[in-house]
């Protein structure tokens, strides 16, 4: 007399086991990847954010402008001649949202006519944020714009 076999307690067995193996591999996953962050500080940037737009609000009404040629690869920031006799400070930051290990940073130093030009054939191709940020007699301007390499 033949009899049969209950293939329920296997597929039981089968099915917790392979839920157990997949659960462990998701705690491994999630534990073991790691996820840079666009910015260290981002809680204080987004606090002091008012800020940013009062001074992006004052570079627009300054007539400071951001203009990159794509063929020559060339940056151009151009200063108004007003905030020129003035005391200047500030920075230019080249900033790259897929990779923030190829930020850079350079001195805001317009020439006498008011611009300065940045060669950024070096650079890697991609989505590239220009910010330029400096102080005018006690005032924060801020510029910000968008370029592809």
């Amino acid at each position: 007399m033949k009899t049969t076999r209950n293939l329920w307690p296997t597929g039981i067995f089968v099915t917790f086991g392979l839920f157990f193996i997949g659960m462990a591999s998701v705690v491994v996953i999630a534990t073991t990847h790691r996820e840079s962050l666009v910015s260290n500080n981002y809680y204080e940037q987004e606090l002091k954010f008012q800020t940013v737009i009062d001074a992006a609000a004052r570079a627009n009404a300054s007539g400071a402008t951001i203009a990159f040629e794509t063929a020559s690869r060339r940056l151009t920031i151009s200063m108004p001649a007003k905030q020129l006799e003035q005391k200047l400070s500030g920075k230019v930051q080249l900033y790259r949202p897929s990779a923030s290990g190829l930020d850079r940073e350079f001195p805001l130093a317009p020439q006498s006519d008011g611009t300065q030009t940045l060669n950024l054939a070096q650079f890697a191709p991609g989505l590239w944020v220009v910010r330029v940020a400096w102080n005018a007699a006690g005032a924060d301007y801020r510029l910000e714009q968008k370029i592809t390499i």
